[in-house]
């Protein structure tokens, strides 16, 4: 994985520009610790870091081919999986390579195939390609989004990068957030809006689209998207046809020139890939898995078991890894790390984020890049399979708007009333879901009740399974750590996408049919463990400290989020007893403590970006 930026500019000499660009590709240095390069001309720059995982030697970017007269140069954050079979159909075309690298499968795809090579690839990528002839930039985004690709049109020019660090490095870009921007951060929260980027004139390129800029304009186009299709298999043939897709999805993710590991909580996901890579290591002689997994200290004495967590990871990871065999790895933390780390977690997603979830999370990755480069990890299938208690619950598949977002009035009631009056929290996010819900592709003849899951089902993988992504994508790529999402890979998620519920949850269980298609595959207690989420820390101490936190905020007169918030009320409910408890904010994206962190973590980045608002 790497870091990848650059702008176009058709009314200046960007030769001259190159402080900027070394500027811009610097702040990456922690997605690609292992090289740097940049490439400019008169109208185009390009800047990339690299981190090795594939031919190390020769993969070098910005790389740069010919056709003939024809010259093209590509920077590229990402794996193909299906590297092997492009390269030999392409040299059944003629096509030659000087390296072993995913890099130039991808270059000389586009020089083959043009703007259509993105469908023929498997893989997680954002990536651009300068056409010197054509004098285009040609950028393209995975199908699913694992990888960032964000893009900023101001004062005639036009740039990307990986994350906003870097395009907002460029002088010609201010930290501005208008009405739009803080209703992201304060009505959607960590769940941002796919294609928003909070900041003024920053948005994304949504997963599955590409762009073309020229001298006419930027164009953007749709390569791929949910379709909805008739399920014409049985639920034994479903169950086999998943199981298999999964295996070779999880095989070719293996192929690494680095060390590869596995993320293990002894959930049914993390098991299920831990043991497919098990099985593929022995069979090819390539030793032990090395497994991860992350606690925090005293968890065990303050655990309390509810729906969205009903038990502790501890003795299911060792369950498997003593089933397994595999060299296990448990990393803790304890609250002083987690409370000192949430200000890295807000410069890594230069946003505010999910609190204590990501800076656990950034710390574990800085731990698991001690002993890997890449990592295998279980994201995705609670949204594609059906897991969370949001599908199976009456009330959430009625309710009107997203499942995770039931607390907006109280949030709304949090902020000051002249940024609730500007921001209408309400009516923002009844329209974001009012947009979600029309895009839902339907199936004709369907009945209610399948028409209303395949729609949780669509929320779940266009809403909240993005923000799992940003997450793992940033905090990972902020320690130098790759990590690989198997259940991302598109024709896994476009055949279970057309699954009938009642498939979907055979033997009457959640994830019913994930759980038949791994029968064999685990052992049978862990096969029916129910759900349980990334955990998090139940010590009452990261409560107090976070409580500590945001009341020196509201303290000091200088804080920036002063005039955003109603800081009598925020100030009451630091304050109160029911600050020990769990409060839902965000759904249960946040509760308790996660309030306090977050309102902290804005704080954080207002002032650190010297975001203003207007």
């Amino acid at each position: 994985m790497c870091g990848i930026t650059g702008w176009i500019d058709w009314n200046s000499d960007l030769t001259r520009e190159s402080a900027d660009l070394e500027r811009m590709t610097e702040t990456l240095a922690p997605r690609g610790p292992d090289a740097a390069g940049t490439w400019i001309s008169a109208h185009c720059a390009l800047g990339h870091r690299r981190l090795s995982v594939i031919d190390p030697e020769n993969g070098a970017q910005p790389m740069i081919r010919y056709t003939g007269d024809d010259q093209y140069i590509v920077v590229y954050n990402g794996e193909l999986y299906n590297a092997p079979e492009l390269r030999k159909e392409l040299q059944s075309r003629g096509r030659t390579f000087t390296t072993t690298c995913d890099t130039e499968v991808l270059l000389v795809s586009f020089m083959e195939w043009g703007r259509s090579c993105v469908e023929r690839f498997n893989g997680i990528f954002a990536f651009a390609i300068w056409d010197v002839t054509a004098q285009e930039l040609f950028l393209a985004r995975d199908r699913l989004g694992v990888k960032p690709l964000f893009i900023c049109k101001v004062d005639g020019l036009f740039l990307f990068g990986s994350e906003p660090k870097c395009i907002l490095e460029h002088s010609a870009v201010k930290a501005e957030v208008g009405a739009e921007g803080l209703a992201e951060i304060f009505v959607m929260g960590p769940a941002r809006t796919p294609g928003h980027g909070v900041y003024k004139n920053l948005t994304e390129l949504k997963p599955g689209q590409c762009m073309v800029v020229s001298r006419a304009g930027v164009k953007t186009i749709t390569y791929w998207q949910l379709r909805s299709t008739p399920h014409e298999h049985s639920v034994e043939e479903t169950a086999k046809h998943v199981g298999e897709l999964l295996r070779d999805t999880v095989e070719r993710q293996l192929v690494s020139d680095v060390p590869v590991c596995t993320l293990l909580s002894g959930g049914l996901d993390s098991s299920a890939l831990t043991t497919f890579a098990v099985q593929y290591y022995d069979a090819n002689g390539q030793g032990n898995v090395h497994t991860y997994s992350v606690d925090y200290r005293d968890n065990d004495k303050h655990f309390q078991a509810h729906a969205f967590q009903p038990n502790s990871d501890a003795p299911w990871i060792e369950r498997m890894t003593s089933h397994l065999g595999t060299v296990h790895h448990p990393i803790q933390f304890d609250t002083p790390e987690l409370v000192d780390a949430l200000l890295d977690a807000t410069l890594a997603r230069d946003l505010p984020g999910m609190a204590d979830v990501d800076a656990s999370l950034l710390l574990f990755c800085r731990e698991i890049k001690k002993g890997a480069t890449v990592a295998l990890s279980g994201e995705a299938a609670d949204e594609i399979f059906g897991g969370y208690p949001w599908f199976h619950r009456e009330e959430a598949l009625r309710a009107d708007t997203f499942p995770w977002s039931l607390a907006t009035a109280m949030r709304a009631d949090l902020l000051s009333p002249e940024v609730a009056a500007w921001i209408k929290p309400q009516e923002y996010i009844n329209d974001r879901y009012a947009d979600a819900v029309a895009e839902v592709p339907k199936l004709v003849g369907e009945d209610e009740l399948l028409s209303r899951m395949r729609r949780m089902s669509y929320l779940n993988i266009t809403r909240f399974m993005p923000t799992l992504l940003d997450r793992k994508d940033r905090m990972s790529m902020a320690a130098g750590l790759e990590v690989r999402v198997p259940f991302c890979d598109h024709r896994l998620i476009e055949y279970v996408w057309n699954i009938p519920w009642e498939i979907k949850t055979a033997g009457d269980r959640e994830k019913g049919i994930l759980r038949k298609a791994l029968q064999g595959v685990l052992p049978d207690d862990v096969l029916y463990r129910k759900k349980s989420p990334y955990p998090k820390t139940h010590n009452p101490n990261y409560l107090t400290a976070v409580k500590e936190l945001l009341l020196d905020v509201l303290n000091d007169p200088n804080s920036p989020i002063l005039p955003l918030i109603d800081i009598k009320k925020v100030r009451s409910l630091a304050e109160s007893d029911s600050a020990k408890s769990n409060i839902p904010w965000f759904g249960q994206l946040m509760s308790g403590p996660q309030i306090f962190a977050y309102l902290y973590q804005v704080n954080l980045w207002l002032k650190h970006y010297k975001v203003s608002v207007g």
